[in-house]
C-alpha cells in the first residue's frame, strides 16, 4: 500500500489516502471497511465526527497553499 497523503482541500476537508488507521483519544480504532481514502472534518460541523459529511458547504472560508513551517524546536 501507498504511503499515507494528507491533502488540505481549500474550503473543505482533509483528505487522507493511503495505509492508515485513526483511533479516538482512548486509542480505540475506528472501524474503516477497508477504505484507503476518506475526509476528515475541519468545520466542526460534522454529523459524522471525525469525518466529513459536507456540512461545511458555504462555512468554511480557506485556500488551501503549501508554505514551510519554521525550524523545529529542539
Amino acid at each position: 500500500m501507498a504511503a499515507t497523503k494528507i491533502t488540505v482541500n481549500s474550503n473543505g476537508s482533509l483528505k487522507v489516502e493511503g495505509d492508515f488507521e485513526i483511533v479516538d483519544a482512548q486509542g480505540n480504532v475506528y472501524g474503516l471497511q477497508g477504505r484507503t481514502a476518506l475526509g476528515l472534518c475541519r468545520c466542526g460541523l460534522s454529523k459524522n465526527k471525525p469525518f466529513c459529511d459536507g456540512s461545511h458547504n458555504g462555512h468554511l472560508e480557506h485556500v488551501a497553499v503549501a508554505f514551510d513551517l519554521p525550524p523545529k524546536k529542539v
